[in-house]
């Protein structure tokens, strides 16, 4: 199979100044991924940002998100041509200490391609991978595995002689996507789910002495149930973390299980851990089958898993739709005995996704225009739940939960907002985006006590776009409610980041922008975080704008998709196959003589944000 991976990235931080009139903040917009370079594409690729706070050190976050760092330029081998390397790993990892203000990216040993620089020309000898500096999860390669993305990030207390403690110290869990080294069987099937983990003293939490020890993170370990016909996707992970649940400790990974045929059996599946993450128990949590009739009905996916302050444990995840745009709906299911047995997965609130515009030549729904970035999960839940970690005791269990919906149609695409206060049994539901903000992603996060909601979106600003040529813009923003009275009160923007060209953005194709699939936010008693995908850095380039066109226009003479897919994973594999690609007739130009080194430059910016109310 050929590698997987996304992302693109950069390496100088920018703060910008609060407007007047906004929440103060402890940094309001800052670079995430700061170990990057500006250029050349794809080592300047990130997307699919994720950031975690532990609960009992509020002052240390940690991100991952998807990185090209490592992989190879497109001057090496043919210069028109920009693959993910075999076997270099893409999930990247990021450190702050001091609540977000700065951040670090480790550097550690692996394979590597990001010295296959090569020369203009076709002449150059192709990339020869090799052990070397890595910006992505250690013990990979010596583990004969790939780290191939999807990140996913939570804290939880140490496992140790038998239990869980605080006392003990807390554990970062790191959870992506992982295939085989080439030339190694490992696991069976295609793509596996894998967690990383490092550990940190009660006294200080992590540091950056800490992570940036290669020695101290554990090798990853292969969660998910695997067969030779298993394509596992779209995972997320949790910790209980609030001392008051009898399950304290207990970790929990969601995540898509394609079985056989694609698109005929994508059961949401859970695993559980009661040992720290040393060994794992999964539990498949809904039907195995799917509608592969429409191009969206492909099941379930986008989960997200949380609990209380009793220990109920809560999976939601996007039941897929069936028609274009499809009225699916989102869905839940409860664990009362620390994820043993659960609920029958049941429907709780319609979502509509956003395929008003389908794009033939990648076979894929996007929303800012021909060539755009895809957007496949916008209605997927992003839930939070205030818990009241680390001790659980001034818990509300509140849960929220944030997306992006397209029902109003191309161009009126929302921010939903939703909340529950009786574990789910019912919901209140609203639209929360600024006007002219069309919403792409989003992700909710709550204080521990209940008090206050942040939530974290990526929009389009303009309409969109039949041509390739015409500007288009997206940027992020960060707001804030205030919960009184059992209420959550109206959202007020804390931030709106600059906005940049996503058409800056790419494929490792070319042949469209990229963006991923979701940001993400987490909140202390005092402040909230967030992160999200920028393109502010990064630089349109009129030929790979031509290109694009051409390969659109050849896509509808022809009747479907001339181009793969970017990550053909899981749901994305299942479109390529009933799509049934063609070879396209345009031919890409060579990447790093005709475009501005900038180009393919998207990043992780993200925000820390004070509570404007306290």
């Amino acid at each position: 199979m050929r590698k997987r991976l996304w992302v693109g990235i950069i390496g100088a931080a920018a703060l910008l100044v609060v407007p007047a009139g906004t929440a103060s903040a402890l940094n309001p917009d800052t670079l995430i991924t700061v170990g990057s370079p500006t250029g050349p594409f794809s080592q300047n690729k990130q997307n699919e940002p994720a950031v975690a706070i532990d609960a009992n050190h509020p002052a240390v976050l940690a991100a991952g998100a998807n990185d090209n760092i490592d992989m190879e330029a497109c001057n090496a081998g043919p210069d028109n041509d920009c693959p993910f390397t075999d076997g270099v790993g893409g999930s990247g990892v990021y450190f702050s200490f001091n609540s977000g203000t700065t951040w670090i990216q480790p550097t550690y040993t692996g394979w590597t391609a990001r010295n296959c620089l090569g020369v203009p020309g076709n002449t150059d000898p192709l990339c020869a991978p090799q052990f070397g500096p890595i910006g992505t999860l250690p013990w990979y390669y010596e583990s004969g595995l790939v780290s191939d993305g999807d990140p996913a990030v939570a804290f939880g207390p140490v496992y140790r002689n038998g239990g869980f403690s605080w006392a003990n110290g807390s554990r970062l869990y790191y959870a992506n996507l992982a295939s085989n080294f080439p030339g190694r069987r490992t696991f069976a099937g295609f793509e596996a789910i894998a967690v990383s983990r490092i550990d940190a003293p009660a006294s200080t939490g992590l540091t950056e002495s800490i992570v940036t020890n290669k020695a101290n993170w554990k090798r990853p370990v292969i969660v998910s149930k695997q067969n030779a016909a298993l394509f596992s996707d779209k995972e997320q992970v949790w910790a209980d973390n609030a001392s008051s649940s009898p399950f304290f400790g207990h970790a929990y990974i969601c995540y898509a299980a394609y079985r056989g045929v694609p698109g005929r059996s994508e059961p949401l599946v859970v695993a559980t851990s009661t040992n720290g993450g040393d060994s794992w128990t999964t539990h498949q949590v809904t039907p195995a089958a799917a509608n592969p009739n429409t191009r969206q009905g492909f099941g379930r996916s986008g989960c997200s898993v949380r609990t209380d302050s009793h220990g109920v444990a809560y999976v939601f995840a996007y039941q897929g739709a069936f028609g274009l745009p499809g009225n699916g709906f989102q869905i839940m299911a409860k664990s009362f005995d620390g994820g043993a047995h659960w609920t029958k997965a049941r429907p709780i609130i319609p979502a509509t996704d956003l395929c008003n515009a389908f794009e033939p030549s990648i076979g894929r729904c996007v929303e800012d225009g021909i060539a755009g970035a895809r957007d496949d999960l916008g209605p997927a839940p992003s839930v939070d739940i205030a818990n009241g970690a680390p001790t659980g005791a001034d818990a509300t269990n509140r849960i929220v939960n944030a997306w992006a919906d397209g029902r109003d149609g191309l161009n009126n695409e929302h921010v939903m907002f939703a909340t529950s206060t009786n574990g789910g049994s019912s919901w209140s539901t609203r639209t929360i985006e600024t006007g002219g903000d069309r919403g792409y992603y989003a992700a909710p996060a709550i204080s521990p006590n209940g008090t206050d909601v942040w939530v974290v979106y990526n929009a389009f600003t303009t309409p969109f776009r039949n041509d390739t040529s015409s500007p288009r813009n997206l940027l992020a923003v960060v707001k804030h409610a205030d919960v009184s009275g059992g209420t959550v009160g109206a959202f007020t923007a804390v931030h709106r980041s600059p906005g940049g060209d996503p058409r800056g953005s790419s494929q490792n194709n070319l042949a469209a922008e990229f963006l991923g699939d979701y940001v993400y936010a987490a909140a202390t008693r005092t402040y909230g975080a967030a992160v999200w995908n920028d393109v502010r850095r990064a630089a349109d380039c009129p030929p790979i704008d031509a290109y694009r066109l051409a390969l659109h226009n050849e896509a509808v003479a022809a009747g479907g998709p001339v181009a793969d897919p970017e990550e053909p994973r899981g749901e994305e594999d299942i479109v390529h196959q009933l799509s049934k690609t063609q070879e396209p007739d345009a031919v890409a130009p060579p990447v790093q003589q005709v475009c501005p080194g900038a180009f393919g430059n998207s990043d992780i910016f993200g925000g820390t944000y004070a509570d404007p109310t306290p």
